[in-house]
């Protein structure tokens, strides 16, 4: 239903540029109950239907705005949802900063600790101390580029690798035969760094925790390779470089 929505987000791009004008500070959460919510959230919801929940609903500074978070996205709507703007984002003028996706940051962070790390492999540089978790697809060019900025230009981290394969077939084939490798964290580097394709597997070879790792990206609002998760749980997509990367991880508390 809420790809319904998508097709007016060119009339709300022009609508979030006036908002752009007078936005100057983020949605918060709200401290005490607000009954004014509960009312928008079921506008909305009979609105986009039981097949695009939506998880959250915030003011704005803008009177009449309100936020709302529906699967990893954040749309904005009026008190009864008769308008709704997606596809735009929020701009404090003064700061410049984006405050659609600083929410976004925000309102999908992962619980680090909770991950399920023993379906991952890990690989430590220097003394391990700063520490990531990364859904990356082995025929993903923004991945490779990724592990070679890991391998070069940083350093004193620990990175927890969750096959994501969601590019194909091939990328399924080749996740099964990295998790199934004598070596995994050779394989992976192997192949995403030196182009060695990784050892066909045996036929014995239980390539669940792939297949879970899948459904987890799914579950946690995945959707591109690859996504670091930062242990505050942030995450960041994409190839960051490596300056962005070690500013995120100084900014870790």
């Amino acid at each position: 239903m809420l790809q319904r929505y998508r097709a007016a987000a060119f009339a709300g791009l022009a609508l979030a540029a006036v908002c752009a004008a007078t936005f100057t500070t983020p949605a918060v959460a709200q401290n005490k109950p607000d009954a004014k919510l509960n009312d928008v959230k079921a506008a909305v919801q009979k609105t986009l239907g039981d097949d695009a929940p939506v998880k959250s609903v915030a003011r704005t500074p803008i009177p009449g705005l309100f936020e709302v978070s529906v699967g990893g996205e954040i749309m904005y709507a009026d008190e009864k949802a008769q308008y709704v703007i997606l596809g735009g984002n929020l701009i404090d003028t003064k700061t410049r900063q984006n405050l659609t996706e600083a929410r976004q940051s925000e309102l999908n962070k992962v619980d680090f600790s909770k991950l399920p790390f023993e379906r991952a492999f890990k690989y430590v540089k220097g003394n391990g101390s700063r520490k990531i978790a990364v859904f990356s697809d082995p025929n993903c060019p923004y991945c490779k580029a990724f592990e070679a900025t890991l391998k070069n230009s940083i350093d004193n981290v620990t990175v927890y690798t969750f096959l994501y394969p969601v590019l194909g077939p091939d990328s399924d084939a080749k996740s099964k035969a990295v998790w199934c490798a004598p070596d995994r964290l050779k394989a992976w580097h192997d192949w995403m760094l030196d182009k060695k394709a990784p050892p066909v597997p045996t036929a014995k070879c239980d390539d669940k925790p792939v297949k879970d790792n899948f459904a987890l990206g799914h579950e946690l609002n995945i959707t591109g390779t690859p996504t670091i998760i930062l242990s505050d749980g942030r995450r960041l997509p994409g190839a960051v470089p490596a300056a962005d990367l070690e500013k995120a991880l100084a900014a870790v508390k």
